[in-house]
């Protein structure tokens, strides 16, 4: 994922924070903030030190990107979110990672197909 597609500076992040429009699971806490005027989506992603040494959490933080670079065509473009990585995530397989992303995308409403629902 190209770095126009990430959320690296703390007073962006606070932002999206600020916005209190959060969604979870048991896995993954993610905060949206809509940008009407943006031309694509950006994400920033947070793994603590719960989840263990450096090597894994670069090993989760890449986990998720990946899955959000295979779930990019469908997502909105008009937002900014934070993806926060829970504990229980450190052992997950990369298909588990996905499909937990995909829940917590749905609640959030971060699908295209999930904001045409919502206009009908």
């Amino acid at each position: 994922m190209r770095k126009s597609f990430r959320i690296k500076k703390e007073l962006e992040f606070q932002k999206v924070f600020e916005t209190h429009n959060s969604f979870a699971n048991r896995k993954f806490i993610v905060y949206v903030m809509d940008k009407p005027d943006q031309p694509h989506f950006r994400v920033g992603i947070s793994v603590g030190k719960k989840i263990g040494n450096a090597v894994m959490r670069n090993f989760v933080k890449r986990r998720i990107r990946q899955s959000i670079l295979e779930m990019k065509p469908e997502l909105r473009r008009d937002v900014d979110f934070l993806v926060i990585a829970r504990p229980q995530t450190s052992g997950l397989p990369m298909k588990e990672t996905k499909e937990q992303l995909n829940h917590v995308f749905h609640l959030a409403g971060l699908f295209v197909s999930d904001q045409s629902e919502e206009e009908k």
